[in-house]
């Protein structure tokens, strides 16, 4: 990272011990630096618009305003700018981490995951790419396909929204949608991971997609992938 601007991270929890334990992670690590703490939604927002950090590390159950709203006040549609936001929380309030995917967060980890895992984590946010951990992945968007499915309705009136892809990239977004990694799809395929990255590209701009979060959204949306896959 000599050279390179470190990352910027927004610590946000209601609990000090675990926010210090972040903050303490975080800056021990090259190549990352801590922009700020945050003990509510509100202040994640607030210190989120005033700091501009480059990922935003956000739980969900927070007084004043709820991490969920905190993530759509901050990427969620409409925002003009907005601030890449990493989810980590539990299985035990699925409901609300699905909120939080549709508010627009870039990634989910555990609570209980491993601080490597954490800290490659945010790199992968702040590089521009989503993280979805594959037990989140497979947990939480197959328990709430139906519910996808049947949230926004409304679609892109030029025919299905996927009828833009072909039949690789289809192939590619389903996979992309059961949890895999892109290793895991390079494998499955017979393919290079710089290839599946390029689909995965290709389908994020043919689709007017942010990340590959919305991507699996869609996909679940429109009966791509179901609770059984």
């Amino acid at each position: 990272m000599t050279g390179s601007a470190p990352i910027r991270i927004l610590v946000c929890d209601d609990q000090p011990l675990v926010r210090t334990g972040y903050s303490t992670t975080f800056a021990a690590q090259p190549g990352f630096e801590v922009a700020g703490e945050a003990s509510n939604g509100r202040a994640a927002v607030d210190g989120a618009r005033r700091l501009r950090p480059d990922v935003v590390v956000m739980d969900v159950r927070m007084p004043v305003l709820d991490g969920i709203e905190a993530t759509r006040l901050l990427a969620g549609p409409g925002v003009p700018d907005p601030v890449k936001v990493l989810v980590v929380t539990t299985f035990n309030i699925d409901e609300y981490v699905y909120a939080a995917l549709r508010a627009g967060a870039s990634g989910f980890l555990l609570k209980d995951c491993l601080p490597a895992q954490l800290i490659e984590g945010v790199r992968t946010v702040a590089a521009g790419d989503s993280l979805l951990d594959p037990a989140v992945t497979r947990r939480l968007i197959g328990r709430f396909a139906a519910r996808i499915r049947n949230d926004d309705p409304a679609q892109p009136s030029a025919g299905h929204p996927l009828s833009a892809l072909t039949r690789r990239e289809t192939e590619v977004l389903k996979l992309v949608a059961a949890g895999l990694s892109n290793a895991e799809i390079a494998g499955v395929l017979f393919i290079g991971t710089e290839t599946v990255k390029t689909y995965v590209s290709r389908i994020l701009a043919k689709l007017q997609l942010r990340d590959r979060v919305q991507a699996v959204v869609l996909a679940y949306r429109v009966g791509l992938v179901r609770d059984r896959d």
